[in-house]
């Protein structure tokens, strides 16, 4: 790239007014790059503060509705529904993933009756409903693959059969695309998408989520043996492309800010749909700092989501979609 010497180049020329800087801006964020993350959960006509996530509440289904409405109003043409799931309803084979009377697939259905236009995407792992807390069935203290992917492969066609728009993985087992894939090929869903969770590392940032769906209690030891190590930025490509040959149709980076290098080298080789995932721990830092008054909360959420456009994203996760939203829309 050459540039002229200066006087005859002086950036700040483009930085000088408002209307200067908005022509020249490289990255953008619209309503139309968020998706809404939602936790739900029993009852009617109410809501439940999670304490480690200010502002965000877990929603009954008539309330989560309501919500879904809410979004599409502000142009959110996406939500993803978290479930949280009762004590009793834990088990160590967690065949409440796959029932079609669980509360993440009645959740999507009176979603998808009430606001038919929203995209729903679902969460495709065993964690809310396993006893010990992990995504995957555990086998005298191992994670094991190869039934646990018999079992997320149930569990994406009960929530594809409920209507979702789009499959999240998040487990990280190894085939667990594929095997979806042909699935949902074989029981006539040829429409419903997947968005992989690709590259979904071993991160300190998840805490407050797991507050949020109940699992916090349930974990017994870490997730080390199936999530990635923060340490490792090569293996993540080699994932997203495993993950995309399997029949991915989109691939999400997560955590988000602390892996903005993965999602520019994810979008720079592969070119698919990228997205990246805003995670609880992410939130709770900006709202955090923002309720003490040590940052401006306002700027830091806008700039924090500018990252991931800049970093080539194609849309974020988010838990404030709502709010940016409605600032964007001012």
């Amino acid at each position: 790239m050459t540039v002229a010497p200066y006087p005859s180049a002086r950036f700040r020329r483009l930085r000088r007014t408002d209307a200067l800087r908005r022509l020249t801006r490289e990255a953008r964020l619209s309503p139309d790059d968020l998706i809404w993350p939602i936790f739900v959960m029993e009852g009617e006509d109410a809501e439940t503060a999670v304490s480690s996530m200010p502002g965000v509440s877990r929603l009954t289904v008539d309330r989560a509705v309501a919500a879904a409405s809410e979004a599409a109003g502000l142009g959110i043409h996406a939500i993803c529904l978290f479930p949280y799931v009762e004590a009793d309803r834990k088990t160590e084979l967690c065949e409440e993933a796959w029932s079609q009377e669980n509360l993440s697939n009645r959740a999507t259905r009176a979603i998808k009756e009430a606001v038919p236009e929203i995209a729903v995407m679902t969460d495709v792992a065993l964690d809310p409903y396993n006893a010990h807390g992990h995504d995957g069935i555990v086998r005298e203290g191992v994670i094991v693959n190869d039934e646990t992917v018999d079992a997320l492969t149930r569990m994406a066609l009960a929530q594809a059969d409920a209507g979702a728009d789009i499959l999240g993985p998040s487990d990280m087992m190894d085939g667990r695309i594929g095997a979806m894939r042909r699935a949902l090929e074989v029981a006539g869903h040829k429409d419903v998408s997947i968005m992989s969770y690709a590259a979904k590392y071993a991160s300190a940032f998840y805490g407050p989520f797991r507050d949020a769906v109940g699992a916090s209690g349930a974990l017994k030891g870490d997730k080390k043996t199936y999530q990635m190590d923060p340490g490792n930025g090569n293996e993540a490509l080699r994932l997203v492309e495993r993950d995309l040959l399997e029949g991915a149709d989109m691939v999400m980076v997560k955590p988000g800010m602390p892996y903005l290098d993965i999602c520019r080298r994810v979008k720079e080789r592969f070119g698919a749909p990228t997205f990246a995932y805003q995670v609880s721990g992410e939130y709770a830092m900006i709202r955090a700092a923002a309720q003490n008054g040590w940052i401006d909360g306002e700027r830091a959420m806008l700039e924090s989501l500018l990252a991931f456009k800049r970093a080539g994203c194609d849309g974020i996760l988010t838990y404030f979609a709502p709010e940016v939203a409605r600032l964007l829309g001012r």
